[in-house]
C-alpha cells in the first residue's frame, strides 16, 4: 500500500473514532472547505488554497478582497470593502496561516494588509475609514459620512490581537506584536512589543541583545 493510502485511511480511520462534535466540526471544515474551491476561488480577487471562510455576516466587494494560503476566518465575519474612488480602489490583502476568529469586522476604504502568520481573535475590529462629522449643516447623516480612500492599516508578520481589540485607521503594527483584549490602537507600534490600554501603549519589549523581555514602567511608559 502506497504512503497515501496509509494516510488517507488513517484520515478516515481517525475521523470515525472522533466524538461526535468532533465529527461534525471537520464535516463543517469540509463543506467551507470545498465552497472555497467552488465559489469563493470565482469571487475574491484571490483565494489561496487550503483556505476556509466559515459563513459571514457581510461580504462587500470580495473583488477587492485576496486571501492567502491556509486561512481560517471563523464565522460572522464582516469583510466589507467600500470603493469611493476608484483611482483607489480598497484592498484588503490577507496572508497565508492567518487566523481570524469569530465576529470580527474589517471595514476599508483604503488599504489593510495583514501579514503571515497573524492572530485575530474573537470581536475585533479593523477600521479603515473615518466618518467625516464637522459639516453640522449637512444633511447626510455621520454614519452615512465616509472617507478614506488613502488610508492605510498594517498588522506585522506573526502578531497576535487579542479579543475585542480596535485597530484605528492609519495604524501599522510591526512584527511579532501582541495587542492585549479591550485595546484600542491609535497609532503605530514598532516591532517586537506588548502593548494594551485605550489608547494602547507599549508594557513590553524585546531586546534583542539581552534576548530577553523588558518591562516598560508604566510611569514612563512610551506610546507606540
Amino acid at each position: 500500500m502506497s504512503t497515501n493510502s496509509h494516510a488517507k485511511s488513517g484520515s478516515l480511520l481517525s475521523f470515525l473514532r472522533s466524538p461526535l462534535p468532533e465529527k461534525l466540526n471537520r464535516l463543517q471544515a469540509a463543506f467551507f472547505r470545498l465552497k472555497g474551491i467552488l465559489y469563493y476561488r470565482h469571487v475574491f480577487g484571490s483565494f489561496g488554497s487550503g483556505s476556509i471562510l466559515y459563513k459571514p455576516v457581510m461580504l462587500s466587494n470580495p473583488q477587492f478582497i485576496h486571501i492567502g494560503r491556509n486561512v481560517v476566518i471563523r464565522q460572522g465575519a464582516r469583510l466589507e470593502a467600500i470603493l469611493l474612488d476608484p483611482e483607489n480602489p480598497p484592498e484588503l490583502r490577507i496572508g497565508d496561516n492567518v487566523n481570524i476568529e469569530q465576529d470580527v469586522q474589517i471595514v476599508l476604504a483604503g488599504k489593510i494588509h495583514i501579514k503571515d502568520n497573524v492572530s485575530i481573535t474573537a470581536r475585533c475590529s479593523l477600521l479603515g475609514g473615518n466618518h467625516p462629522f464637522f459639516d453640522v449643516d449637512s444633511n447626510i447623516k455621520i454614519g452615512a459620512r465616509l472617507t478614506g480612500a488613502k488610508t492605510r492599516i498594517e498588522i506585522g508578520e506573526g502578531s497576535f490581537i487579542g479579543v475585542n481589540v480596535t485597530i484605528m485607521t492609519n495604524v501599522k503594527l510591526g512584527r511579532h506584536v501582541v495587542v492585549g483584549s479591550g485595546s484600542v490602537v491609535r497609532s503605530n507600534v514598532p516591532d517586537y512589543s506588548v502593548v494594551d490600554g485605550n489608547p494602547a501603549v507599549v508594557r513590553m519589549r524585546y531586546d534583542s541583545t539581552a534576548r530577553a523581555w523588558l518591562n516598560v514602567p508604566l510611569d514612563g511608559a512610551s506610546r507606540p
